[in-house]
């Protein structure tokens, strides 16, 4: 797969961590629901405290780097990077799940 975000989301998802009822591969409603979903619309709307995360070498990085920009009217916003980390990483390398763990625990401790 020519895809780091593919290659890694087969292991993670179809071979390491798959859920044991899962077969492992997307049925075609789930996959059409994936490819017309859009995580930049309405960001508009956010009023509240954004934290947003994710890893440098994610190949999603720029939708999170747009989302971010599109929300505008909160104050208190944050995009958190994880330096050296992929998208699929982020969700079970230890020294990415901590760097994550410990930014959330502090930003929902802090006065919101």
């Amino acid at each position: 797969m020519p895809f780091e975000l593919y290659r890694e989301g087969y292991i993670y998802y179809g071979k390491t961590h798959a859920h044991p009822n899962s077969s492992g591969k997307y049925t075609m409603s789930s996959l059409l629901d994936l490819m017309t979903f859009d995580a930049v619309a309405n960001m508009d709307l956010i009023r509240q405290p954004l934290l947003m995360i994710a890893g440098s070498k994610a190949d999603t990085y720029y939708m999170t780097e747009e989302a971010f920009k599109k929300a505008p009217d909160t104050k208190n916003k944050e995009l958190y990077l994880i330096e050296g980390a992929t998208h699929i990483e982020t969700y079970w390398k230890p020294e990415y799940v901590n760097q994550v763990v410990t930014k959330l625990v502090n930003f929902f401790n802090a006065p919101l």
